[in-house]
């Protein structure tokens, strides 16, 4: 057991819970991601406790607070006190993972130091109680101080155990930054098949969390062929070099650096990391020597259209990508006239998506900095026309179809007649008025011309 001379500052809700477990004779203890962060100097999300006493000696302890079984079978109950939810878990070992996944078999145990053999990397591996200090036996404090995710006892083992915890490894790459430890790095590698049994659900959520980390670059670039175990649509990407003055790198460092250059927004983070997808399908390259990519949009909604649905994404989230992802390269131009029919056409929420994508993918170009000067200039335009309350949809004409139907048009007529004066409001050619709008559609009619 390492020293520790520094204290965490622990909730009041957690000291109160390891009071009431000790008062009534166990030991008790803040463990994992809660201790983990402390030490980093991060602010925990949650906390969790570890405990010598079985869930029902558990649950007598906390008998002042609200206390439910939320997973008995790993020795788990869920402690609600002062309004803070705690996961608090007996002491334990796991034997057999038949799945790959989950244990066979838990064992309850009477120490601490069993129970933290059993966790993923050292720096999960720690505990902490207020007055013994830290409880760190494979010196989970050191590697988080030399910024490295280094496997508890042997890595081969507990990958075997899990191998969602290779997934897991980038994700903490991702959000720390910190490297993975050599040995770690080549046990990862030696298990990716074993990758191939997790349920695609947690695969997405994993990934999810990778492309939403603080160093996500960092991430993708020192595991990309772990990530495309799980993801091989990104593979052609690879080393693939351009050929074109419009781009400095190769395709798959172009979306690393797009992919880092957009808000952590994760259908934002999805599109960039799969809008260049096609370019490998659809390379082509002319007499002088320079690389094009036509209609690579379409092949790469494709392409994240078969990943998302693989990972059994949701609906939501599948059809916001693979829509962004097409329309990508999709110009939305510096006048007022054409950002208002984008306006009118795709919303403004997908408008300003749009913008987003479009600044990332010039940072990630690195070539021509006055693309994003004109990206500048239409994002000027949106925010005016918007502030300006401008018709831009069929709710916001002045007149609606039952005027319409009272003008003599019927049936699929209503609807073109209305889509027509949108776009007459749109391009400014007729003022958004009830007796314009109704004067104009009366001629229209007048004319048999819909």
């Amino acid at each position: 057991m390492t020293g520790f001379s520094g204290k965490i500052d622990l909730p009041a809700p957690v000291r109160a819970a390891i009071a009431c477990l000790e008062a009534h004779g166990h030991t008790a203890w803040a463990v994992g991601g809660g201790v983990r962060d402390s030490l980093r100097g991060v602010t925990p999300h949650d906390w969790d406790l570890t405990t010598s006493a079985l869930p029902d000696e558990t649950s007598a302890a906390l008998a002042a607070y609200e206390v439910h079984p939320t997973g008995l079978r790993h020795g788990t109950v869920t402690a609600k006190i002062d309004g803070m939810a705690l996961e608090i878990t007996t002491y334990r070992t796991e034997k057999g993972y038949t799945d790959g996944r989950h244990p066979d078999k838990v064992d309850f145990v009477a120490n601490i130091e069993d129970d933290l053999l059993r966790r993923d990397f050292t720096v999960n591996a720690m505990a902490y109680h207020p007055e013994r200090g830290l409880c760190d036996p494979f010196g989970g404090q050191n590697d988080l101080q030399n910024g490295l995710i280094r496997a508890v006892g042997d890595p081969d083992a507990r990958f075997t155990e899990d191998a969602l915890r290779i997934l897991r490894g980038v994700r903490f790459v991702s959000k720390t930054g910190f490297a993975i430890e050599r040995q770690t790095g080549y046990a990862m590698r030696r298990q990716l098949a074993r990758l191939e049994a997790i349920a695609h659900e947690r695969v997405l959520e994993e990934l999810t969390g990778i492309l939403t980390g603080q160093y996500v670059g960092r991430a993708l670039r020192s595991c990309a062929d772990i990530v495309a175990a799980v993801l091989p649509e990104i593979t052609p990407m690879f080393g693939l070099c351009q050929h074109n003055p419009h781009h400095r790198y190769d395709v798959w460092e172009h979306t690393v650096r797009a992919v880092e250059a957009i808000p952590a927004d994760p259908a934002l983070r999805w599109v960039m990391l799969l809008h260049d997808s096609g370019k490998p399908h659809a390379y082509t390259i002319d007499a002088d020597g320079v690389g094009h990519f036509k209609g690579h949009p379409h092949i790469s909604r494709d392409l994240a259209e078969r990943a998302l649905t693989r990972l059994r994404a949701s609906n939501a989230l599948r059809e916001q990508v693979c829509a962004l992802v097409e329309l990508h390269d999709y110009p939305l131009g510096q006048e007022e006239k054409i950002v208002r029919r984008r306006l009118a056409r795709l919303g403004e929420e997908d408008v300003r998506r749009l913008l987003a994508i479009k600044k990332a993918d010039c940072t990630g170009q690195d070539t021509f900095s006055i693309h994003l000067a004109e990206l500048q200039t239409t994002e000027r335009l949106v925010n005016a026309v918007c502030a300006a309350g401008a018709c831009l949809s069929l709710r916001d004409l002045a007149i609606d179809g039952h005027t319409v139907r009272a003008l003599g048009f019927a049936g699929p007529d209503i609807g073109r007649v209305l889509r027509r004066l949108l776009a007459a409001v749109v391009d400014q050619t007729v003022l958004n008025q009830p007796d314009t709008l109704c004067a104009l559609a009366a001629r229209w009619k007048e004319n048999e011309h819909v």
